[in-house]
């Protein structure tokens, strides 16, 4: 065995050791949620994969750590891993949304039922096991070379096991409430790769040991600062208005002559819009403001709740077609409400509370006419806003006349499908259950109420509409809006499958949108399906 560098004589330079190991690896499986959502969202699926595959990989890095300490009980191989490992974290942000897209693209080919498993799956498996089993390696190297004794084994084990504890607590809460808000996740792997890599250097830099491998490190790890500090994940889209991180959601704002588009998905979706010539804006939000005409109230005089703001679409274009109404919005993400006001001319008037759409129902006991339910993004469906409770506690805040819409953004699935578990749920609840499919979009308004005349209160009122555009809006919702039958498909607190009932019709969709390219791969190849994308 090779004589022991002096920094190792002390046991707190291993400890330390331990300590931003434990801290790194919560820090990447932080940034691997963010660097993932804006791609496969962030829904209880996405995370389980993510937790699934970084216990696989440490798992295998614990037992390999084991066996190479046993044969070769050299300090020098580990920090070598600790080296590789930072380099290889400091290269997610470069190269990372690449593999991701280059892996999505390959198997929306290859797979037909469980796209979003299995394409989270693989990218995590090709991007985040390798380091992560190599930081695996960490405790048990650490062990061998921290015992001196079976006297002290015990004492010297716990300490190791409480120094990765409570990096592994910093860790958590740094990234989340840190690092991610303030830089970004790019910049959140370079911190934390720069932490490996100057352990690693203060190690062999002790040893007189690892010039060379301590110098390409170093270089490539200044190359990925370089390239990768000012990663984007919408790396294609030249001329974005905006693009950042906030605690809960991947942000983008982009525009055109006509709109201000809000996403918090690389892909798909918008979530907001703002229609700069004040016009209809062709989505859902135009569907849902059939819900005051329901109430049997001026519209101008309802006084509305929105769960799941946004940047305030439904609340604009409620006000300029209804004139000013005493609106409260509700939105988790406050960088999202900044920028409503920043970007998308949401009125100080309209007051917004930032709290979770339930838990504010929880603290208020204000009652209004109107209550507009959009907190669904794709998969990203929160159980707690979609159960009976939920929707039991929404009632109670509904006036004798008053309205709920609920905003339901994918359509079909087939038997048992989110929407109709939606729908059973909250006609379980009320009385009386409408819908209307959304022209050319996957959207479906539901509008619930415990009277029975809302069509014939809304007839009354579109008749003294003085925009003609939104009279015709009115009257083509009115043509198409169905009583819905109440089936058995409920969800409660204690069992609301929203993530796997969304991931079925995330398949659909994908079946849907990709057949066309599928029959062209088929026929051409890869050259036939890029030239029919150019």
């Amino acid at each position: 065995m090779e004589k022991k560098p002096a920094i190792l004589k002390n046991k707190f330079f291993l400890y330390l050791t331990e300590f931003f190991a434990g801290m790194s690896v919560m820090a990447v499986e932080l940034g691997a949620s963010r660097l993932l959502a804006p791609y496969f969202s962030s829904s209880q699926i996405v995370w389980t994969i993510i937790i699934g595959t970084i216990m696989i990989a440490m798992a295998l890095g614990n037992i390999y750590g084991g066996r190479s300490a046993d044969r070769h009980p050299s300090p020098h191989r580990l920090y070598g891993r600790i080296l590789v490992a930072a380099v290889w974290i400091a290269a997610i942000p470069v190269v990372g949304k690449y593999v991701v897209l280059g892996i999505s693209a390959a198997l929306v080919f290859a797979v037909n039922t469980n796209f979003l498993i299995w394409a989270a799956f693989a990218a995590c498996m090709v991007i985040f096991v390798f380091p992560l089993f190599l930081l695996g390696t960490v405790t048990p190297s650490l062990a061998k070379y921290s015992v001196d004794s079976l006297d002290d084994s015990g004492r010297t084990v716990g300490y190791l096991g409480a120094f990765n504890t409570i990096g592994s607590i910093i860790g958590t809460f740094v990234p989340t409430f840190i690092s991610i808000p303030a830089v970004g996740t790019s910049a959140t792997f370079l911190i934390f790769a720069g932490i490996l890599l100057a352990l690693s250097l203060t190690y062999f830099a002790s040893a007189g040991a690892g010039r060379a491998k301590s110098a390409v490190a170093g270089a490539l790890f200044l190359a990925c600062c370089l390239t990768g500090a000012e990663s984007r994940f919408a790396f294609w889209e030249p001329n974005l208005t905006y693009e950042g991180e906030s605690v809960y959601n991947y942000l983008q704002v982009k525009e055109d002559e006509r709109h201000v588009i809000l996403s918090t998905n690389v892909l798909f979706g918008v979530q907001s819009v703002l229609m700069k010539q004040e016009g209809l804006t062709g989505m859902y939000y135009d569907y849902a403001m059939a819900a005051p005409l329901m109430t049997g109230k001026a519209p101008e005089d309802c006084r509305m709740l929105i769960l799941g703001m946004g940047t305030g679409t439904y609340a604009t274009q409620c006000n300029r077609y209804f004139g000013p109404m005493e609106i409260q919005g509700v939105e988790i993400d406050e960088k999202i409400t900044e920028l409503a006001r920043t970007y998308f001319e949401l009125p100080s008037s309209v007051q917004v509370s930032t709290y979770d759409g339930r838990a504010y129902l929880n603290a208020v006991t204000d009652q209004y006419d109107v209550i507009m339910v959009d907190a669904y993004q794709d998969i990203t469906i929160p159980f707690q806003m979609s159960s009976v409770e939920f929707f039991s506690l929404v009632k109670e805040h509904l006036t004798e006349n008053g309205v709920m819409v609920v905003n339901m953004n994918m359509r079909g699935g087939g038997e048992g499908n989110i929407n109709q578990y939606l729908a059973d749920t909250i006609a379980s609840v009320f009385d009386c259950v409408y819908t209307v499919d959304v022209g050319g979009t996957t959207n479906r308004e539901l509008f619930a109420m415990n009277h029975g005349d809302g069509p014939e209160r809304m007839e009354a009122a579109r008749a003294r509409l003085a925009d003609g555009g939104l009279a015709a809006m009115m009257e083509r919702v009115q043509g198409n809006l169905a009583a819905y039958e109440a089936g058995n498909y409920l969800m409660t607190d204690d069992r609301a499958p929203v993530e796997l009932l969304g991931m079925r019709v995330i398949d659909e969709l994908i079946r849907d949108e990709v057949a066309y390219y599928k029959e062209i791969y088929e026929r051409e190849g890869v050259q036939g399906v890029l030239e029919n994308l150019n």
